[in-house]
This record gives C-alpha cells, structure tokens and sequence, in this order.
C-alpha cells in the first residue's frame, strides 16, 4: 500500500513537473518569438479611444504583428499592462515580441510625420504647405496664426499677428496633433531662440521692432554672410531718414490686403499704397513680414559696421553695396540692366531684387 501511494506521488510530481515545464517552455516561446517569421515589415496601427484590449489584439495578429491574440490579452492582464494602454497611431515591426509590442501601447508616442518651414516663409506659405502636407486646413492655420487674442496670449499685449513668430525648423506631427497645438509649439520655439540672442549686441528696439527687421534682413538676401550688411544698410537709411524701400514689403502688403501672394512686382505695385510698403512709408513696417531665421535676428541685433546706403542684386543670391547713388546706378545698370547679367536668372528666386530699391 505504502509503496502505491509512492508510486502515485512520485507520478504526481513527475506529471506536475512536466506541465509546468511544458508550460514554461510555451510562455518562453510565446514571450520570445516575434509576430512573423517572415520578413520584418513595419505596420502602423490606431488604437482608437474605447476599443477594447482583446479587439486591439485581434487587429494585431491579423496584421502579423503578435501570434496569438488570446495569449497576448492573457500575459498583457498579468503584467497588469493591460490597464496602461493608450490612444495612438503607433509603430510596431513585425519582428518585435510581445513584451515589445506592449512597450509602444503603453508609450504614448504616436507616429509622427515631420513639417518643415524655410527660412522666410510668411504665414501665408507656412499656411498653405500646411494644407499641402495633409497636416490639416491653410484657412483654420490662418485664422489662428492672425488672431489677435491667440498673438497676445502667447506674446503679449503688443502682438495682433503671429508673422514673424513662427520659428522655421522641422516639427513633428502626429494625427492627433491640433493646428492651436502646432503654431503654439513654433511660438515657443521663437521665444526660446529669441531669449537666446537677445542680448549679444547692443539695440534700443523692442523685441517687436527686432522681429520686423529681422524678417526684411531674411527675405533680402539668401547668402548668410550678406546679412549683417544688408542690416546695416538699412540700419543707416533709417538714421538718414531714407526709406527703406525693399521690395519684399510690397509683395507682402498686397498679400495682406488681397489674400494671395504676387508672382510678381509691376511697376504700378511699387508706389501702391499698402501698410507694408516701405517705397511709400517712412520707418520700419508695422510688423514683420515674414518668419526669420537665427541668423537674420542676430543681423538685426548685431549690424556690421558700414557706410553703405545701397545694395542691388548680382543675379546670382548675393549682392553689390554702394555708398552713394552714383555708385549704385553703376551697379544697376551692370546686373540689372543688362540683359545678359540677368539671362536665366529669377530675382524671385533668388531673394534678389530689380533696380531702383537700396
């Protein structure tokens, strides 16, 4: 008898044994083995607000991105992950375990798709590159962006726009990113920059009057080391009580009063009365007239030390200063006069200008 009830214990054990050894080495499989054997491929999958963890799983595996869905839901509620799952459009790889897969669940961190803004682009361009990437609608970009509530809030009561604020860098965007969320994310970047620079040279302006200088600057010149002069340009055209007369702000002013953008300037657009038009206001615009690089705020801050008084376009980014009007005709009639100087060559394009401008 007592040998039988050994017998039967040491079966006991023995069986035991085996099952949680078979067990074992099943979760082992289970926690170790990818989704797929085949190729690793990326997937991109939503987990929409509400959708019920077993739903989710089931999604997954028939994308091939986990084996088993009921194994996953089992080992997700044991880890106690399955309560930490949060609403996203996520990354997974094919080749990712389940302990993998969980991780970016619970992460939080969508797929995000990156929007780049140029140097110099105005809220206008920001606003339809905007559209054009799918991110979302150039009018809703719009209204925000020149909201005056929205402006002041963000940078004070002495902002009505936000042109000029809007920081070019490359930001990321997720599907659930708003527009408000984005042009917030660009101001803030505007300030941490500004706070930067600030103070690295001497100026009487205010941040506002920096920020409009800074954009003429931008959209003069496309050769980062022509902006400290063409800074100084206009710096000494202001002390001489000159206009300044730079062809972007008449491109701008029409784009404020009519909603588009010019291709290009006529004669007539040059002596148009606009806000914007330095040809016909003395002084500095009343805001900017684009968005600014690092570079342009520090031209706008830190001038080089000339007696320059003109500048006219080589044709080719970069340009001839003059000291006296005399000199500058020369130089007129050398690259803008000429047709061979200009044969193939966009002043548009190359952030140059006509004749008859500083």
């Amino acid at each position: 008898m007592k040998k039988t009830m050994r017998a039967f214990l040491l079966i006991g054990t023995v069986l035991a044994a085996f099952i949680v050894g078979t067990g074992f080495f099943l979760a082992w499989g289970f926690l170790s083995s990818p989704g797929s054997s085949a190729t690793s491929r990326e997937v991109i999958y939503e987990a929409t607000p509400g959708k019920s963890f077993l739903a989710i799983a089931n999604d997954l595996q028939a994308a091939g991105v986990v084996k088993h869905a009921q194994m996953f839901s089992i080992y997700a509620r044991l880890t106690g992950e399955r309560s930490k799952i949060k609403a996203g459009e996520y990354l997974f790889r094919t080749s990712m375990t389940p302990n993998e897969v969980l991780r970016v669940l619970t992460s939080g961190r969508s797929v995000a798709r990156p929007f780049t803004i140029s140097e110099g682009l105005n809220i206008f361009e920001i606003a339809q590159a905007y559209e054009r990437g799918g991110f979302g609608r150039a009018a809703e970009f719009l209204a925000i962006a020149r909201d005056p509530a929205t402006a002041k809030a963000l940078l004070g009561p002495e902002v009505t726009s936000l042109e000029g604020y809007l920081f070019p860098e490359t930001y990321q965007i997720t599907k659930f990113s708003t527009t408000r969320e984005l042009i917030a994310s660009m101001v803030r970047r505007f300030l941490s920059v500004y706070r930067d620079i600030e103070n690295m040279g001497p100026h009487s302006m205010s941040r506002h009057q920096i920020v409009t200088f800074a954009s003429l600057i931008e959209k003069e010149t496309g050769a980062p080391e022509e902006r400290p002069l063409i800074a100084s340009v206009f710096f000494n055209r202001l002390r001489k009580n000159m206009r300044l007369q730079t062809d972007p702000t008449i491109i701008y002013g029409i784009a404020v009063e009519t909603g588009k953008i010019p291709n290009n300037i006529r004669r007539a657009d040059i002596l148009r009365p606009t806000a914007y038009n330095t040809y016909t206001i003395s002084g500095l615009p009343p805001g900017p007239i684009a968005n600014a690089g690092r570079d342009a705020f520090l031209a706008a801050i830190k001038p080089a030390q000339s007696d320059y008084l003109f500048f006219v376009s080589r044709n080719d980014g970069t340009h001839i200063f003059s000291r006296t009007y005399e000199e500058h005709n020369r130089a007129v009639r050398e690259y803008q006069l000429n047709p061979q100087a200009r044969e193939g060559k966009s002043w548009r394009d190359l952030k140059s200008r006509p004749a008859g401008g500083p």
